[in-house]
């Protein structure tokens, strides 16, 4: 991964620099938002290639928003991959529903997070 871009979207501070720091050792081009609106105002100037979504965010919730972008042909195409420590019976299935390519349960495993990301990003 040399460059490709990285949306990560997270309002845990711990979560956020480790998911970070995985995606900079890959050499991706990285951003990063704390809520919905911030990843909103994010995506104005930045179309990433991948976005990493926490679902449990202040305000709107990671569900709400992949729906919102999904509907957006700006961002429809990218896909999204939901990280949650909330893991109950059918949240797999919500998450698909609204859009997410990918549903990755925390803690984050830091060896299968960038070959994840690879996949999404061509590179396996």
């Amino acid at each position: 991964m040399s460059g490709e871009s990285v949306l990560i979207i997270d309002d845990n501070l711990m979560n956020l620099k480790l998911e970070r720091l995985l995606l900079e050792i890959e050499q991706c081009q990285v951003k990063t938002a704390r809520s919905a609106k911030e990843a909103l105002d994010v995506l104005r100037d930045f179309l990433p290639q991948v976005i990493l979504m926490d679902l449990q965010l202040p305000g709107t919730d990671g569900l709400e928003l992949t729906r919102q972008l999904k509907a957006a042909p700006r961002y429809k195409n990218i896909p999204v991959i939901l990280v949650t420590s909330y893991s109950q019976k059918g949240e797999e299935e919500l998450a698909r529903a609204a859009g997410c390519s990918e549903y990755i349960r925390k803690p984050i495993d830091t060896q299968s997070l960038p070959r994840i990301i690879r996949k999404y990003l061509g590179r396996e």
